[in-house]
């Protein structure tokens, strides 16, 4: 039975810096939190996807694009809706993972973890990355 409780959707603007992935990661953390707090199942496995997923599409945000960064994040029926836009048209690529821990992962990570990504232009020519994950066992 799905809760008749409506989480508010969150929106993050991030800064261009180092600090993006971090602020991202605990308004992540805070949001499914609070939906659990509130009565809509979340499994533990979820938040631990969704930390993942939020940490690696920030920071390559922050790393491959010249401007700010935003973060928005849904629930509805049991489902997590993540989108990172940025100011960047280029969208992401698949390079080989470095076993030496210096790259090539990350994307790799979401699209395996993510019930779906998505990769949509804005209308101000950078792009928005969306990733949705189940969130209730």
């Amino acid at each position: 039975m799905t809760p008749s409780y409506q989480h508010p959707p969150r929106h993050l603007d991030l800064p261009p810096d180092v600090s993006a992935a971090s602020r991202a990661r605990d308004a992540t953390s805070r949001f499914l939190r609070s939906a659990s707090n509130h009565g809509q199942p979340v499994v533990p496995a979820a938040v631990d996807a969704a930390v993942l997923i939020v940490t690696e599409l920030v920071t390559n945000a922050v790393r491959h694009t010249d401007g700010p960064c935003s973060l928005d994040l849904d629930l509805h029926e049991g489902l997590l809706d993540i989108d990172v836009t940025d100011s960047s048209s280029t969208p992401p690529e698949t390079r080989p993972p470095h076993y030496d821990g210096s790259g090539g992962w990350g994307w790799i990570l979401i699209r395996h973890v993510a019930h779906e990504v998505s990769v949509m232009p804005t209308s101000t020519g950078g792009k928005c990355i969306h990733a949705c994950i189940a969130i209730a066992g």
